[in-house]
């Protein structure tokens, strides 16, 4: 605890403490409340410094790494009109009305520009403004896009503006105290972005950059772009040929190639495996239903922009699914259901079609039509905690089989507008908790972050270098069983409310091989491998032994090829362990008469002449246990 004679601010407390914490402080909260250091504190209270290299951080640097390339792009193009800047993940952006598309060039002016903003160390300085007057206050400087913004908000709002040296910028904080604070930044690119995010308005150019608390931090962050560069699936999706996006077809569509379909059935064959090893029975519904049922559902109201239009099908509106629960409930509502047959636990692998525009669609990560790897549970109060419990296995144990080990765990709580009563929430809530700690999983807790029906679990995997991913979700709801009357009865007789609990491990199934591609790079270990081994030959005299050794191979349940093209075999050899194949088994005229098999790793080992009983086995023994590496030799 520390004592002051009289008002303070948040800056002046850390310089007390000591000179390297006030350099690492960026804001501070105040009772909770997140503001800037210059804030004068008058009265006892609860103050938290905020460091650079804290989430909330890093997202305050980034902000006011925004208003730093803002300001440096009205000194270089006066004539820019700047709109909005927010931070995001990773960094931030800012848009710009300019009558010209910025180049490279521009790019690296602008940076440059911005050292020399943030060298002269201004102060940035926190002003308060009446609606009415920040509107005139903008337009007088020209900057009708903010006046717009401005114009938008509910009069008697406090109106924030911050300023640095000549630059003004509406913004509601907080931000660092001087631009001399910001060292660690990147532009990266330009990018086109509809004013307010729609198509009828003009197209704006969005400039991203990042932004860290440290030098080391940002060259950390830059060596995994150039790494992710290296990875991306798309270039990947195309070199290995899994995948294709047929612009011809429309925009955001996936075409599996023969390559990949092997991985996704890889894939769903696990999932299969696993969902019947925990009790779950698969559904299969329809891709569109009646417009009435998704009216019912809510999803008219509340997800209109994520669906496609209607057809119109017997003179009856009739809506392609953006989800698959409404097709769960009707099947559980054909019968009465009592509590003895609870829970249900029904999985689909489901394709879902969701309206995303056509500037925020990215290979298979941001996709029209997917498929999700989809389950409901119908459940009774009492049986959450379990439930959950099992799903939260299910999860570890199928990511864990791809590699994934290391999880951030998100326990979100019911927001401010919700449904359902307060004690269900409570409970269900602490239903969730419970069930993470009995795994011993760390979690942080997102207030107020539930949806409106019902709190969830987030969870988010890291892949190999080191990018968070979300993946898993489940949430529980409360709002779709009171739309559609679902019961049960209850013990007593009594006509009850199931409990509904969403959830999906992997997401999609095109996001989630998007995000395998990029983390083995296009290496998958054996058992999800397209081709498993390549069987090559040095001769056309070898021709028949290799055959042999193929069909050898695809009876014991492997997937092999065989390579008989009149090429050198260190030519085969080369194109086959760019195509990532694990396996490369050469025969020569050695090999066929001793029954053996020279074989060679993709990584360039070369385990010598194995007998091709030993290579089934080996093999299969990678195959069936679903290993990550070969064994050591």
């Amino acid at each position: 605890m520390k004592s002051f004679d009289e008002p303070v601010n948040a800056g002046q407390v850390a310089a007390s403490i000591g000179k390297q914490l006030a350099k690492a402080a960026v804001a501070a909260r105040v009772d909770g409340k997140l503001v800037d250091l210059t804030t004068v504190i008058d009265h006892d209270a609860q103050l938290e410094l905020v460091l650079g290299d804290s989430d909330a951080g890093r997202e305050i640097l980034r902000h006011s790494t925004s208003h730093l390339m803002a300001q440096a792009v009205k000194e270089l193009f006066p004539d820019a009109q700047v709109t909005i800047g927010p931070a995001v993940d990773n960094g931030f952006y800012y848009d710009f009305d300019y009558e010209r598309p910025f180049t490279p060039d521009d790019l690296n002016k602008i940076e440059q520009r911005m050292r020399q903003i943030a060298k002269r160390n201004l102060k940035v300085e926190r002003r308060v403004m009446a609606r009415d007057e920040a509107v005139s206050f903008f337009r007088d400087m020209g900057e009708i896009y903010k006046a717009e913004i401005i114009a938008g908000i509910p009069d008697g709002e406090e109106i924030s503006l911050y300023s640095q040296g000549d630059f003004i910028d509406l913004c509601s904080g907080p931000h660092v105290s001087s631009t001399g604070k910001l060292k660690a930044f990147k532009l990266q690119r330009v990018a086109g972005a509809y004013w307010r995010g729609d198509s009828n308005n003009k197209m704006l150019q969005r400039i991203y950059g990042t932004a860290w608390h440290s030098q080391e931090a940002l060259d950390a962050y830059l060596t995994q772009l150039a790494e992710a560069e290296k990875r991306d699936h798309r270039r990947l999706g195309k070199d290995l040929d899994l995948f294709s996006l047929q612009e011809d077809a429309g925009g955001g569509l996936v075409f599996w190639h023969p390559m990949g379909s092997r991985v996704r059935r890889m894939i769903e064959e696990f999932w299969k495996e696993k969902h019947i090893a925990g009790g779950y029975e698969f559904l299969y519904t329809p891709h569109m239903a009646n417009r009435d049922l998704w009216d019912q559902s809510g999803h008219t109201s509340f997800y209109a922009d994520g669906m496609f239009r209607p057809m119109e099908v017997d003179e009856q509106a009739y809506q392609i699914r953006p989800m698959n629960c409404p097709f769960h409930i009707l099947i559980y509502k054909d019968a009465l259901r009592s509590y003895r047959e609870l829970p249900f636990r029904w999985a689909e692998l489901g394709t879902v079609y969701r309206y995303e525009m056509s500037g925020a669609l990215h290979g298979l990560f941001r996709v029209r039509g997917f498929t999700q790897d989809d389950a409901h549970i119908f459940c009774t109060e009492d049986q959450i905690e379990s439930e959950i419990q099992q799903i939260l296995d299910l999860t570890l144990d199928i990511l864990g089989a791809y590699g994934f080990s290391n999880f951030e765990i998100n326990l979100s709580t019911r927001p401010e507008k919700s449904v359902g009563e307060e004690a269900i929430w409570d409970r269900a809530t602490e239903a969730l908790r419970a069930a993470i700690i009995s795994r011993n999983l760390p979690y942080v807790v997102d207030e107020g972050g539930g949806a409106f029906y019902g709190p969830k679990i987030d969870l988010k995997i890291t892949d190999a270098i080191g990018r968070k991913w979300q993946c898993s979700t489940v949430q529980l709801d409360f709002n779709l069983p009171e739309r559609f009357e679902m019961e049960y009865v209850a013990a007593d007789g009594t006509r009850k409310r199931p409990i509904m609990i969403h959830r999906a491990l992997m997401g999609s199934l095109e996001r989630f091989f998007g995000i395998l591609v990029e983390h083995y790079a296009g290496a998958f270990p054996l058992w999800l491998a397209p081709v498993q081994a390549q069987v090559m030959t040095i001769t056309e005299a070898q021709d028949e032994y290799a055959q042999q050794v193929r069909d050898a191979l695809r009876a014991a349940g492997l997937r092999a090829e065989m390579d008989l093209r009149n090429e050198k075999v260190g030519y085969k050899i080369r194109e086959h362990t760019l195509k990532k194949v694990p396996y490369l088994l050469v025969v020569g005229d050695r090999e066929r008469e001793e029954g053996t098999i020279n074989v060679r790793l993709r990584s360039g080992q070369n385990l010598g002449s194995l007998p091709l009983s030993a290579v089934i086995a080996r093999l299969s023994e990678e195959n069936d246990s679903r290993a990550l590496e070969p064994k050591e030799v």
